[in-house]
């Protein structure tokens, strides 16, 4: 990797030297932005305490220097925002709006709050206010599309600062002056230049160096691209640059101009794999992705993708693992060019490609974590040795820096129509790695937009079978985050595509799901009906441990129906499935429901004899927690039956194996968690 990486859409440099790596010009600008912050706003003028955060914008075209000059300025305020800088960009390399909803997602995230997922716009964007509501941090908004976006994020306290970045004014935020730019100074334009040619070439002719900086309107990307150009060709003159530029045919910016001349100074393979690199998910590339759209080796990718760095037409991203980003202000250039030199055959089998190849590194992500499996290790072994993972961690690694790219990559893939097959397999895989590395409840903000994505493909070819598993995957993700309302009309529509497919897996499931958000929205009865027509089901198919489960959930419902008699019906027929099935700790945590319902039922006799049983089995399962439990009840039903004796040696007996086991005793209560 080349030791200078450019922001083509500012002018910070990251080079070895500290005096390189300077940020130039804009002093004007940057005094003004930070006289800003200090200024009096209306409502202070008018005597009332600001209610909101203080908003600053910096408005120019791509290409401006205004994301450098919002970085600088971040950079020299930041030690008064003790809690922090937050970043987030509010368009797409390609314009697109990112969705609101995403954004305050992505922020709470890097806050480190916790993000229910599925979460709507409204109940995110409250939420992170009331996160920054106690803090004191500085926002940079970066490509905001409109006002409503970042009107949406202000923190509701005057102690934050927002720093935004648009093409134009935001209209609708009030007391906002932006801070408009336009080229940079001449002195700063030709300081930009002497990094990427030297001092000598520009001090034996300034006067070249003006016309190339006059050429390109001192516009920063174009200073960009111009110095790459002229450091790829040392005996090329800085004057013939500058007539080349102004001589270019056709309308449009200096930028346009001088990326015109750039780029057909390139090879032929160069070329086009940059113009491929405009199908990158959110912009951002990396050599796999590369080499999958241009159809080259891995190697071959990263030399290609560090030449374009050096040349200013790509941007390494400050990252662990090879990371690069295609400029906002050149995406739309490279898409044309594609659109316009490939044809649309090429193009779609180059992002096949490159879904395939991601399939394929989401596969092996996954596989490097099966260490006990024969199977995964030979898969893993079979694979090429560039998209095997050395370690978990560096395949975790790998997952969470890519995280956003995978993401937009399933967005993507799921808009495009013409590749579902490589899109479901993509997102199948992208799940399973996501549950191997991070765990269900971390990713599951993740995982609930990529099911949403199945249920659309599956909607829109089709698929009853898949739409039953996405339905039945949002709903349970609505269940576990509270919108059990939700989550019943998910399992309902579930139910009906499972019954469409002929999937008796997914009927089942949905109807046992049906009767458990009944169950927790208190409707009783409904909740047994359902739980009855899923042990039906079960029963019919021999399937005895789902069977088993089941009839705890319906005795459960009868129990909190008051319905004993039954309750107790079910939970034996409970422990006899699971006995025949020899699942020994479900045995013993239906025993222990079991007697629990003959307290109830006011039978304390029975229910000492049967948690007595329930101690043996999980003794048996080894389930130290819920022995200690049982012998806590055991006591508290001696103490009933007026045996304070036996009842002390229980509870002596639960608090040594609580002692032991170095954890706090909890009442077991399997399915039933109301008395």
């Amino acid at each position: 990797m080349t030791d200078q990486a450019v922001d083509t859409d500012g002018v910070r440099l990251s080079q070895d030297s500290a005096e390189e790596n300077r940020f130039l010009g804009r002093t004007r600008e940057l005094k003004e932005l930070r006289a800003d912050i200090e200024r009096a706003g209306l409502d202070t003028l008018s005597g009332r305490k600001a209610p909101r955060a203080r908003v600053l914008l910096i408005a120019g075209r791509p290409g401006s220097g205004r994301t450098a000059l919002a970085e600088e300025l971040v950079a020299q305020v930041a030690d008064a925002y003790p809690d922090g800088v937050l970043r987030a960009r509010l368009s797409e390399p390609d314009g697109t709006r990112v969705p609101v909803s995403r954004l305050a997602r992505e922020l709470l995230t890097e806050l480190e709050c916790p993000v229910p997922p599925g979460a709507g716009e409204d109940d995110l964007t409250e939420a992170l206010r009331t996160a920054l509501a106690d803090r004191r941090v500085l926002l940079l908004l970066d490509d905001a599309a409109d006002a409503e976006q970042v009107d949406a994020l202000l923190p509701d306290t005057p102690d934050c600062l927002a720093v935004g970045v648009a093409q134009g004014p935001l209209t609708g935020i009030a007391d906002v002056r932006p801070c408009t730019l336009g080229g940079l100074d001449t002195k700063s334009a030709v300081e930009l230049l002497s990094r990427y040619t030297g001092s000598v070439r520009i001090t034996v002719d300034p006067r070249a160096a003006e016309q190339l900086v006059e050429a390109c309107q001192a516009q920063p990307a174009a200073l960009t691209l111009a110095g790459g150009w002229l450091a790829a060709r040392p005996q090329a003159a800085v004057a013939d640059l500058a007539k080349h530029v102004r001589a270019e045919d056709g309308e449009g910016t200096p930028l346009s101009r001088m990326f015109r001349v750039a780029y057909a100074a390139l090879p032929s393979p160069a070329a086009r794999i940059l113009r491929l690199l405009s199908l990158a998910p959110a912009g951002m590339v990396d050599p796999h992705t590369a080499s999958a759209l241009a159809g080259c080796s891995v190697n071959g990718a990263r030399t290609t993708l560090d030449d374009f760095v050096a040349l200013g037409m790509l941007r390494a991203v400050d990252s662990p693992l090879p990371e690069y980003e295609v400029p906002a202000c050149l995406h739309d250039r490279l898409r044309a060019l594609a659109e316009t030199h490939d044809r649309p055959a090429e193009l779609q089998l180059a992002r096949a490609r490159m879904l395939e190849r991601t399939v394929r590194l989401l596969q092996s992500c996954r596989a490097v974590t099966e260490t006990d499996s024969p199977q995964a290790r030979e898969k893993l072994q079979d694979m090429p040795r560039a998209l095997r993972f050395p370690t978990p961690r560096a395949a975790a690694d790998w997952l969470r820096a890519r995280r956003p790219a995978l993401l937009a990559s399933a967005r993507l893939a799921v808009a495009d129509g013409e590749l579902d097959t490589l899109a479901r397999r993509l997102m199948s895989q992208l799940v399973r790695a996501m549950v191997a590395h991070f765990g269900t409840q971390a990713a599951a903000p993740d995982l609930y937009g990529i099911h949403r994505l199945v249920l659309d493909v599956a909607e829109r070819r089709e698929l009853p079978r898949e739409k039953a598993a996405a339905l039945l995957n949002l709903a349970d993700l609505d269940a576990r985050t509270g919108r059990t309302a939700e989550a019943l009309v998910r399992y309902r529509a579930a139910l009906d595509a499972g019954r469409e497919a002929n999937d008796p897996y997914a009927t089942a499931r949905a109807m046992e799901s049906v009767g458990g958000a009944h169950l927790e929205l208190g409707d009783y009865d409904r909740a047994a009906d359902w739980f009855g027509r899923a042990l039906a089901q079960r029963l019919a198919r021999d399937e005895r441990a789902d069977a088993a489960r089941v009839y705890g959930r319906l005795a459960a419902a009868h129990t909190y129906a008051g319905r004993y008699g039954e309750a107790l019906r079910g939970w034996r027929a409970a422990v006899a499935g699971y006995r025949r099935t020899g699942d020994v700790a479900a045995q013993a945590r239906a025993l222990s429901e079991l007697a629990r319902v003959q307290e109830y039922a006011g039978r304390p006799e029975e229910s000492l004899r049967t948690c007595q049983e329930a101690v043996e089995w999980a003794r048996r399962a080894e389930d130290v927690r819920l022995q200690a439990a049982l012998h806590l009840r055991l006591a508290d039903t001696l103490d009933r039956l007026g045996d304070p004796a036996a009842a002390g040696l229980q509870r002596g007996a639960a608090d040594r194996m609580l002692k032991e086991d170095r954890s706090d005793a909890c009442e077991i209560r399997s399915a039933v968690t109301k008395d």
